[in-house]
C-alpha cells in the first residue's frame, strides 16, 4: 500500500512536466514515419532520466527505453504512439500547432507525455522495481501498415511477458477509465476504386459513359452491404471517404475515383464485405458500360484483449480510482495497430477518459479543434504503472 502511495505522489509531482511535454509536442507535431525531431526529443529526455538503454531508429523513427529494477522479475512493455495527423489545428490555445496542416488530433502527444512520466518515475525508483520495463514510443499508428509491425520485427517484444497501452478518449468523461475482455477495436481495411467511362460534351450524354453516374450508383449500392449481406448481430461498417471526378460543368467525367474504409471484427464478415464490394463494382460497371479497378488493402486486425489481463485491469483500476470510475467499454469500430502486439504477447489496451466541457475537450478525435483534459495524463500514467507492477509482483510471487 505504501509503495502505491509513493508511486501516486511521484507521478503527481511529475504532472507539471507531463503537461509541459504534451504542449511542446502539440506545438511541434510530425506526420507518420516522419517523426525525426519528435524521436530525438524523446530520446534526449529518456537519456536525461537515466534509463539503462535508449534505442533510436526503431521501425524508422521509434524509440525504445529499457529500465531494469534491482529486484528480479519479468519484462513488461508499455507503449505510446507518437505521430500526428494531416489536419489544420483550429483551436484557440497557446499551445496550438505551429506546423501548418499538421496537428495532434488524437491524443498521441499526451500518450507520449504520460509514458515519459512513467519513464521518469521508474528511472528514479529502481530499488522498488521488480524486473524490467520496456517503454515503446512507436511511430506511425495513424497509417497502415503502421509502426507496430516494424517494432515487432526489430525484436522489441523479445522476452516480453505482457504489454499494456492506453488511449486518452474524449467520448469518456475525465476521471473515468474503461476496457473490456476480448475484441475492443475493429479491423481497418481500405480500398480505392477507379471507374473508367467515356468522357464527352455535357449536352450530348448519349455519346458518353458517365463515370460520375456509375460512381454515384456504386456509393448508393454499397450502403446495403451491411444491412443486407451481413448478419445483423455482427458489427460492420462500410464508409466512402472520398469521391473525385470531373473537371467542368459541361464535361461528362471520364474517370471517377473513390476511396473508403471497412470495419469489422470477424474474419468471415471481413471477407464477405470485400466480396460484396467487388461484386457491386462489377455490377455497376456492367450496367453503365464502364470499366473499373479495385485496390483492396488489408489493414490492422482487431484489438483483442487477453481475458486475464482485462480482469487485471478491472481489479487494478478499481483499486486506483474506485468502482464508480471504472467502466466496461463497448467494442469500437475504430482501429489500432496495438492489435499486432496483442497477437504476440498477452496484454490489455485501456481507455482513459479525457473529455471535459469546462476545458473545451468536447470535440471528437480527428477534429480540427480536438483537445483533451490534460489531467487524464496523470490517470494514464498511474494506470500503466499499476498494471505493470501488479503483473510483475504476481509473476515474481509465483516464481
Amino acid at each position: 500500500m505504501r509503495r502505491g502511495t509513493e508511486t501516486a505522489e511521484n507521478l503527481e509531482r511529475l504532472m507539471p512536466d507531463m503537461t509541459a511535454w504534451r504542449r511542446h509536442l502539440h506545438m511541434h507535431p510530425e506526420l507518420s514515419f516522419r517523426e525525426e525531431r519528435t524521436s530525438a526529443w524523446i530520446a534526449e529526455h529518456l537519456a536525461a532520466f537515466g534509463c539503462d538503454e535508449v534505442r533510436t531508429g526503431v521501425a524508422g523513427t521509434g524509440v525504445v527505453a529499457v529500465i531494469r529494477g534491482e529486484r528480479p522479475g519479468p519484462v513488461v512493455a508499455l507503449r505510446a504512439d507518437i505521430d500526428a495527423l494531416p489536419i489544420q489545428d483550429e483551436k484557440d490555445a497557446p499551445y496550438r500547432s505551429t506546423v501548418p496542416g499538421v496537428m495532434h488530433a488524437c491524443g498521441h502527444d499526451a500518450h507520449t507525455a504520460a509514458l515519459l512520466g512513467v519513464a521518469a518515475h521508474y528511472a528514479a525508483a529502481r530499488d522498488s522495481l521488480a524486473g524490467e520495463r520496456r517503454l515503446i514510443f512507436q511511430p506511425a499508428e495513424e497509417v497502415t501498415p503502421g509502426g507496430a509491425i516494424g517494432v515487432i520485427e526489430a525484436g522489441v517484444l523479445d522476452g516480453v511477458s505482457a504489454i499494456y497501452g492506453v488511449h486518452l478518449w474524449t467520448p469518456l468523461p475525465s476521471g473515468t477509465v474503461a476496457s473490456a475482455p476480448g475484441p475492443v477495436m475493429a479491423t481497418e481495411d481500405e480500398f480505392d476504386l477507379e471507374i473508367r467511362g467515356k468522357g464527352g460534351h455535357g449536352g450530348m450524354p448519349h455519346e458518353t459513359v458517365d463515370a460520375i453516374a456509375a460512381g454515384a450508383a456504386f456509393v448508393q449500392g454499397v450502403q446495403t452491404i451491411v444491412s443486407r449481406s451481413v448478419d445483423p448481430l455482427e458489427p460492420a461498417v462500410v464508409s466512402i471517404g472520398s469521391f473525385h471526378a470531373g473537371t467542368a460543368a459541361n464535361i461528362i467525367a471520364e474517370v471517377c475515383r473513390l476511396s473508403g474504409t471497412v470495419r469489422t471484427f470477424d474474419a468471415t464478415v471481413r471477407e464477405r464485405v470485400r466480396e460484396r464490394l467487388q461484386a457491386s463494382a462489377e455490377a455497376v460497371c456492367r450496367q453503365f458500360g464502364a470499366e473499373f479497378s479495385l485496390d483492396w488493402r488489408h489493414g490492422y486486425p482487431p484489438v483483442v484483449n487477453d481475458e486475464r489481463e482485462a480482469e487485471r485491469f478491472f481489479a487494478v483500476a478499481r483499486g486506483l480510482f474506485g468502482d464508480a470510475a471504472v467502466r466496461r467499454i463497448r467494442p469500437l469500430m475504430t482501429s489500432e495497430d496495438f492489435a499486432y502486439y496483442l497477437q504476440r504477447v498477452p496484454g490489455c489496451f485501456m481507455f482513459v477518459g479525457a473529455g471535459n466541457a469546462e476545458c473545451g475537450a468536447v470535440w471528437p478525435h480527428h477534429h480540427p479543434r480536438f483537445d483533451i483534459d490534460e489531467r487524464a495524463m496523470l490517470q494514464a500514467a498511474r494506470l500503466l504503472v499499476a498494471m505493470a507492477d501488479h503483473y510483475a509482483e504476481e509473476a515474481s510471487s509465483a516464481a
